[in-house]
C-alpha cells in the first residue's frame, strides 16, 4: 500500500473540502498549512485509531472545553454516561462547573 499525503492551504479548504474528506475516507492523512507552516493534520478515524482511544480522548477534551455537553461527549466516546463519568473522574475533569456566586446559591438551597 502506497499512502499519499495531500497538502492543503487554509484557503484551499473552501474549494477542496470534498477532496479532504475523500482522502480521509481512503485512509490518507492530509496536512493543512497556514502561511506555509503546518496548521493541523487530518487523520482518518479508522478502527485502529478508534480502538486506541482517540474518540474518548476527544470527547474528554470537548467536554472540558465546554464545547459539548456530558451526554454529547459520552456519545462521541461511544460510552454510557456512567462509564464516561468514570473516565472523567480518572482524568481529573470536572463535570459540574459553577461560577462561584452560583455555586454559593446552590449550596444554600442544598443545605
Amino acid at each position: 500500500m502506497n499512502a499519499t499525503m495531500d497538502v492543503f492551504t487554509i484557503r484551499d479548504l473552501r474549494e477542496k473540502t470534498g477532496k479532504l474528506v475523500r482522502d480521509a475516507e481512503r485512509g490518507d492523512v492530509s496536512l493543512v498549512t497556514k502561511r506555509g507552516r503546518p496548521a493541523f493534520l487530518t487523520v482518518p478515524l479508522d478502527r485502529l485509531t478508534v480502538d486506541a482511544g482517540v474518540c474518548c480522548s476527544l470527547a474528554v477534551h470537548l467536554l472540558d472545553q465546554r464545547v459539548l455537553t456530558l451526554s454529547q461527549s459520552a456519545k462521541v466516546a461511544g460510552m454510557s454516561i456512567e462509564a464516561f463519568l468514570d473516565v472523567l473522574r480518572d482524568s481529573g475533569v470536572d463535570v459540574v462547573d459553577y461560577p462561584p456566586g452560583e455555586l454559593a446559591e446552590e449550596m444554600k438551597v442544598a443545605l
